[in-house]
């Protein structure tokens, strides 16, 4: 007697937060855009101080050995030996290069 009735609570436990769980989904996907935590936009023709702190995940001051440290570490995780993007490599060595300050002025060679 008692097993039918466990059963059933569990049931419409699941349902509720089956529910729950519906909602709270689509109340995340309707927020504004503004609200997002992430850089939206792709990559201007020239790149800015900016956007190559964005790409090194540092400060536009940032002294010359940490920027060679980011450049190191986010080159690891983008390499395209390692299955990374061509692309993706070069932006990350223009952004380098950028902030040291050995910019060429012609851009990504992509």
């Amino acid at each position: 007697m008692a097993t039918p009735l466990v059963a059933g609570i569990a049931v419409a436990a699941a349902a509720y937060a089956g529910r729950y769980g519906i909602q709270a989904w689509q109340a995340f996907k309707a927020r504004p855009p503004s609200m997002r935590k992430f850089y939206e936009g792709g990559f201007p023709a020239t790149m800015t101080r900016r956007e190559a702190a964005l790409i090194l995940g540092v400060r536009e001051r940032t002294p010359t050995d940490k920027i060679k440290e980011a450049h190191r570490r986010v080159m690891v995780a983008n390499h395209p030996d390692a299955g990374g993007s061509h692309y993706l490599a070069s932006k990350i060595n223009e952004a380098k290069d950028m902030l040291i300050g050995k910019t060429k002025g012609g851009g990504s060679a992509f």
